[in-house]
């Protein structure tokens, strides 16, 4: 007996039995994973990775956080992390009673504090300077700005900001730039306004109210007196902007141009002994930390960290004074220190979406030695990593398997892409007790109904269309003997 030889309505039924059988497989790892999940696994907890060499002092590690509709998610919750130099935790901070909704930038102080840069549920900035030894702040700061990534402390008791935007106004893209604000004068005495210097058509979306702004500026650093180095995320470079002349008279990379540097977080400004120039730069959505040097008047890649696909949205990288680079490596939510050449030599994981990490021995930007000083330059994979999350080690991510799978054949560029934004948004919107494969697996159980409701809907069509007929017939009938009744007919 041949499938043809069963009746239509059997040959629908043995139909949707299999379906719900491929739907049932699917759904199992979810369920597997619901039922075997230990809230003190690794996807949950601050945890140490590979520790080669001890580092040197407190890592201080800011962990972003997740949010929706403005509230925390506890079980991707924000916080400041003390890591002591062998990976043990020294201290943790999550912001009570300071109020913010998640954090970004963290600076050491000389003083041994740290200065952190927070958003509060208005989505205003607040800025304060934290103790960790007393678990107490010692000053804090609101500024009308609004989603601010970077404030740091200058000039004693100045505030050099990058802002995003103002919280006045429909969209704030007007005020966004660069500024100083006096804190003994309560007073911006300084600001530099991106629109003064770039058209509207550049970037992001001007005049609209979007969650990622016209410039999304993210970081600025004072490098020298009058000298700010600056990251407008969105016009896809890096800029050092004169104060007292109020121009840029240093620029990386240029808006599209996506193989210099793509939506790049937190540059360093390295020099040289010989004075050239270098910028080390988390080119955050190429999935790599890059370092380009300056070379009679050109940009000269001279390395990269993350060849393959084990840097998932990094977004701060610093080379410290012994030629090493700290690594922030967001969508892996770890922290890594790595040799010239690639190697790691410290790791620690901090879920979920670390933004930016500080030796605090070394202070905010510490500015090693360049790649070209230590005869590094090339391009290197991260190696030796002890893996405890998808995607930092030899296990393939639902991501790298799609990259590897089409590799070599016409839909590579497209798989690429396809796995590259799967990389960058899937880590925010998995829920931690889901593996990052059940999740596949979840997503495509949904797909299979989803289709499976479709087909069945057009296979049901002509009834669909007689029963709404019917009932439409059935409402005009009830409504004509309604009015038939009020006459009296």
């Amino acid at each position: 007996m041949q499938l043809s030889d069963v009746p239509t309505p059997a040959r629908r039924w043995v139909a949707r039995g299999l379906v719900l059988v491929l739907v049932a497989g699917l759904v199992a790892p979810a369920a597997t994973d619901a039922a075997t999940y230990d809230p003190s696994s690794e996807e949950t907890t601050l945890q140490r990775g590979e520790i080669e060499r001890p580092a040197n002092g407190t890592t201080v590690i800011s962990v972003q956080g997740f949010k929706f509709a403005g509230e925390g998610n506890e079980k991707k919750p924000s916080r400041i992390v003390g890591v002591g130099p062998r990976g043990e935790v020294e201290w943790v901070h999550t912001g009570l009673g300071n109020g913010p909704s998640w954090f970004y930038d963290v600076d050491p102080l000389a003083n041994g504090n740290v200065l952190i840069v927070s958003i509060v549920a208005n989505q205003t900035t607040l800025v304060y300077e934290f103790d960790p030894v007393a678990n107490e702040t010692v000053w804090r700061q609101q500024l009308d700005a609004r989603d601010t990534h970077d404030v740091d402390l200058i000039n004693g008791d100045q505030l050099l900001v990058a802002n995003m935007r103002d919280v006045n106004g429909t969209t704030g893209e007007e005020g966004a730039g660069l500024f100083v604000y006096d804190m003994g004068r309560d007073e911006v005495v300084w600001e530099f306004l991106f629109r003064n210097h770039y058209p509207e058509d550049v970037g992001g979306a001007y005049g609209k109210h979007t969650p990622y702004g016209w410039s999304h500026v993210n970081d600025v650093d004072k490098v020298a007196n009058g000298s700010y180095l600056a990251s407008p995320r969105n016009f896809d470079q890096v800029i050092l902007v004169n104060r007292s002349r109020n121009e840029i008279s240093l620029r990386l990379g240029r808006d599209e141009n996506h193989d210099v540097v793509y939506e790049q977080h937190n540059p360093e400004y390295l020099e040289g002994v010989d004075g050239r120039p270098a910028i080390l730069v988390a080119d955050s959505a190429n999935d790599r930390v890059v370092e380009y040097a300056l070379e009679d008047g050109e940009w000269v890649r001279t390395w990269t960290l993350g060849t393959g696909r084990n840097l998932t949205w990094p977004r701060d990288a610093d080379r410290l004074p012994n030629g090493n680079t700290l690594v922030t490596d967001t969508n892996n939510h770890r922290v890594i220190e790595v040799t010239p050449s690639g190697e790691v030599v410290w790791e620690f994981y901090a879920p979920w979406g670390t933004y930016e990490a500080e030796r605090m021995a070394h202070g905010d930007e510490p500015g090693g030695p360049t790649i070209a000083e230590q005869n590094a330059t090339g391009a290197y994979e991260v190696t030796g990593s002890a893996g405890l999350a998808p995607g930092t080690g030899a296990r393939l991510s639902f991501a790298d398997w799609v990259a590897v799978a089409f590799a070599g054949t016409p839909l590579r560029e497209q798989a690429a892409w396809v796995a590259t934004r799967w990389s960058h948004v899937a880590p925010w919107v998995r829920p931690v007790w889901m593996t990052p494969w059940g999740f596949v697996y979840a997503i495509a159980a949904g797909v299979v109904l989803v289709a499976w409701a479709g087909a069945e809907a057009v296979l049901a069509r002509r009834r669909l269309v007689g029963g709404a007929a019917s009932l439409v017939r059935r409402g005009r009938d009830a409504g004509a003997d309604l009015v038939r009744e009020r006459r009296g007919d």
